[in-house]
């Protein structure tokens, strides 16, 4: 593994140099390379033979009247740059979204009802409701066809410990003979 200068031997040198009070070399961070634009070869100015000078002019000023003139296959990217007004860029917005191609409903706005009015109920209906009877909202009586009557029974219903369905468990338990209090 000599001559390997990965980092774990690096970080290794160093903290051994550390320890010994070695000065420690500070790595150098590698500088970014220029980046030069697209730029048309009339705008670009030779200095030296090694080194090229990128003269661009800055791009012109976007007003709201350029935007109200764009059309839908127009090009919207300059109105996008972080340097135009925002009330270009809506603008800009705003006439892209105009076109019928962008307000076509899809079926996934379920939310686009007005909640804010109640639905109300039918008359018809209401007057069938007991509490609108309680409530004395219409002014007839009660009458045996409107509301339901429980019906009579001729034979009585078991009670309810008694019948198997309406027991929430089965008990397994045996049944006892004779139920008192306990032994005395």
């Amino acid at each position: 593994m000599a001559g390997d200068d990965s980092f774990l031997s690096r970080w290794a040198r160093r903290k051994s140099d550390a320890r010994q009070g070695k000065p420690l070399e500070e790595p150098v961070a590698p500088q970014p390379a220029p980046v030069l634009a697209s730029v048309p070869e009339s705008v670009m100015v030779s200095v030296s033979p090694a080194a090229q000078v990128v003269a661009t002019a800055p791009p012109p000023t976007l007003t709201v009247e350029d935007a109200y003139a764009l059309q839908p296959d127009s090009d919207f990217k300059p109105f996008m740059a972080h340097q135009v007004q925002p009330e270009v860029r809506n603008a800009a917005m705003k006439k892209l979204f105009a076109d019928p191609h962008y307000n076509v409903m899809d079926g996934l706005d379920i939310y686009i009802d007005d909640y804010t009015r109640s639905d109300p109920i039918p008359e018809s209906m209401l007057r069938q409701m007991v509490g609108a009877q309680f409530l004395k909202l219409f002014d007839h009586e009660l009458t045996p066809d409107v509301v339901a009557q429980s019906v009579s029974r001729s034979t009585p219903l078991p009670p309810d410990h008694d019948n198997p369905h309406l027991r929430l468990q089965p008990d397994h338990a045996p049944a006892a003979s004779d139920t008192g209090r306990g032994a005395a």
